[in-house]
């Protein structure tokens, strides 16, 4: 056992958790916005808009990746323009492992936004809105220091959900040793070639990993609710 610990790769975790730094930074500045509108909008497209940011959540992880493959890949319109103009090929490496998490993680960081602008008093908006403060001001200096507990929650799950991704990453990056070999690939490999205790030591860390990460959720929205009385 001690042999096997002294021998133990950590590149994959390095890898995951890189990515899920990535992902998480990029998701904030698109999915704010989003949950925002979606949070004070009126429209009849809501519902619409709602369900395509939730489509990962129910979609089979091989059949977004498939898609998201598809739309990368180097016989795409989109795979093409990026390989001519910028030199960068989308699938089987890093940059596309982080376009892959930014669809998959999505909803992680949209549906805790925006419920918590939800639960917001109206009246702190309209007053807002009043005093002459524009829409985005209003949304960043008014509602989102209000949202604490929406906020740090949206963050953690969705670097601890991107952490964990399996399928989607497998599909569209692959296992290549150093580029795209994350963690969870990694065990799916140990498991394959029946080195269970590596399989082992990996998946405890995860475990651990998973467990701190929604302690540190709940224990912070529990001295948030207790702050104001909740």
């Amino acid at each position: 056992m001690i042999e096997t610990l002294s021998n133990l790769e950590f590149t994959p975790f390095f890898i995951s958790f890189k990515l899920a730094l990535i992902t998480t930074f990029i998701l904030f500045f698109i999915a704010l916005p989003l949950a925002w509108w979606l949070s004070q909008t009126s429209s009849k497209s809501k519902p619409f808009f709602e369900a395509v940011t939730a489509l990962p959540l129910v979609l089979p992880p091989s059949v977004l990746g498939f898609y998201i493959l598809w739309a990368l890949s180097q016989n795409s319109v989109i795979g093409v323009f990026f390989e001519e103009y910028f030199g960068i090929k989308l699938v089987f490496n890093f940059t596309g492992l982080v376009v892959a998490s930014v669809f998959y993680s999505l909803p992680f960081m949209v549906q805790p936004l925006q419920g918590g602008f939800e639960a917001l008093n109206k009246n702190m908006i309209e007053a807002s809105y009043i005093s002459g403060k524009s829409a985005f001001t209003t949304m960043l200096r008014v509602a989102l220091p209000n949202i604490k507990p929406s906020l740090m929650t949206a963050i953690i799950i969705t670097f601890a959900h991107t952490v964990g991704e399996f399928g989607v990453v497998l599909m569209v990056g692959g296992s290549i040793p150093n580029e795209t070999k994350v963690a969870s690939v990694a065990i799916y490999e140990m498991v394959e070639i029946m080195d269970y205790t590596t399989a082992h030591v990996y998946s405890a860390i995860m475990v651990i990993i998973s467990f701190l990460v929604l302690l540190g959720v709940y224990m912070f929205n529990g001295k948030q609710n207790r702050k104001f009385g909740i």
